[in-house]
């Protein structure tokens, strides 16, 4: 073992200590939902990533990416205790080999249903949808124009790709064009944004940059991730929120939040660039086919999704409720029609103590600062779901207050 190396490790983590920064991982030892239990952390024991801990505590959980509460859902479990029973626990293989299921395809094709598009790619997660899309499209031909939040699995996408690479102002479409103007003697231009972003709950002004895409002829991709189930009236998506359902290219997404929790990624569009993906993405070539039991289940959250609205309708009402509630309380909050609802603290010490008050009072969030947000911009980052009941929201709304006058937040 190299020592020197280990020691400059040690002394960079201490330096995160010192700063406040650490992040631990809590360790939640029941099914995820609106309450969740907990393990209380042994101050004594480190870091607290291990599993020793002095108890339990039962906590309202308002950090999952659990939008539509699907993630312990009866049926949705059932489902994916079936498809273990009739195509077992995993495949051992990509696709290519011998790792394609019916109900891979049948999945696919739901998900395209769904999206409004030709055809669907399964991937073992969303960030290998996003690192696989962009490599085997384009090269130093053609340009990448990302908006500055992007997602990180979409500027690692970006990194792999040898295509010329451009930035816009985050949802600036004025910074857009200017892009688009620059980069016009280029063979193909790709627009690239998150429908949703997941620090600040904007979403995307995908109507303006899908008329910017027809003016100057470009591609445009939507990271989904936090949008598929719950967005748009019928919860398809930014896409259909917008208003430009059948205009978009590439939707990349999850099957790891709204969409039943698990894990796995897709991406959907045109049936030609869905099939040079199949050819030529290292992800999809190189990686495991995506767990049975994860096929099987997601079918069902798709076919309930498509039955009826009214996980997405009661995910709005109480993202309506909270947001007023919580605007009404004195908090910082951005004004926007997102379940994501980034309270915002600025400092990053300040959302380390809020979020460990919090706790106390029985409420899971979690505060989030740099290097995940810019220096000087550090929130709690609060994430509603439909599995909430309004007198969850009650307990956390006075939690918040409680906690936010104690620390000379709001007054």
């Amino acid at each position: 073992m190299n020592k020197k190396f280990v020691e400059r490790i040690a002394a960079e983590l201490g330096e995160i200590g010192k700063a406040g920064l650490m992040k631990t991982e809590r360790i939640i030892t029941s099914a995820q939902g609106a309450e969740i239990e907990v393990m209380i952390p042994d101050p004594g024991n480190g870091s607290g990533s291990g599993m020793a801990g002095k108890g339990h505590k039962k906590v309202l959980n308002f950090c999952a990416n659990n939008y539509l509460g699907l993630s312990s859902h009866p049926a949705v479990i059932e489902a994916a205790h079936k498809a273990i029973e009739t195509h077992g626990y995993g495949m051992s293989s990509v696709r290519f080999i011998c790792g394609t299921q019916d109900i891979h395809k049948e999945l696919e094709q739901k998900l395209a249903s769904f999206l409004g598009t030709e055809d669907t790619i399964l991937y073992a997660a969303a960030f290998d949808a996003n690192g696989g899309v962009f490599e085997p499209l384009f090269n130093e031909q053609d340009a990448i124009i990302s908006d500055a939040l992007n997602h990180a699995s979409i500027i690692d996408g970006v990194r792999l790709c040898k295509a010329q690479r451009l930035r816009y102002e985050h949802n600036n479409m004025a910074d857009l064009e200017v892009k688009l103007k620059e980069s016009q003697s280029l063979r193909n231009r790709i627009i690239v944004t998150d429908g949703s972003f997941s620090m600040d709950g904007t979403i995307a002004q995908l109507d303006k940059i899908c008329d910017l895409a027809d003016r100057y002829d470009a591609i445009v991709l939507s990271d989904e991730c936090h949008s598929s189930g719950f967005l748009g009236k019928t919860g398809r998506g930014t896409h259909e929120y917008r208003g430009v359902m059948g205009r978009i290219d590439l939707i990349t997404g999850t099957l790891g939040k709204a969409l039943g929790g698990a894990s796995g990624g897709f991406t959907s569009g045109r049936k030609e660039i869905i099939e040079m993906l199949r050819q030529r993405s290292r992800p999809y070539l190189f990686s495991n086919t995506l767990a049975p039991s994860i096929a099987g289940a997601s079918i069902v959250v798709l076919d309930m999704l498509s039955e009826t609205t009214t996980l997405r309708d009661k995910l709005e009402a109480n993202t309506k409720y909270f947001r007023r509630k919580m605007g009404e309380a004195g908090f910082d909050i951005k004004a926007v029609d997102h379940p994501i609802v980034p309270i915002m603290l600025y400092d990053a010490v300040i959302a380390q103590q809020f979020a460990a008050a919090l706790l106390e009072e029985g409420v899971y969030v979690i505060g989030f600062f740099y290097p995940v947000v810019a220096k000087g911009l550090a929130r709690i980052r609060v994430q509603l779901s439909a599995a909430h009941e309004e007198h969850h929201l009650d307990k956390a709304i006075a939690a918040f207050t409680k906690v936010g006058r104690k620390l000379n937040v709001i007054k």
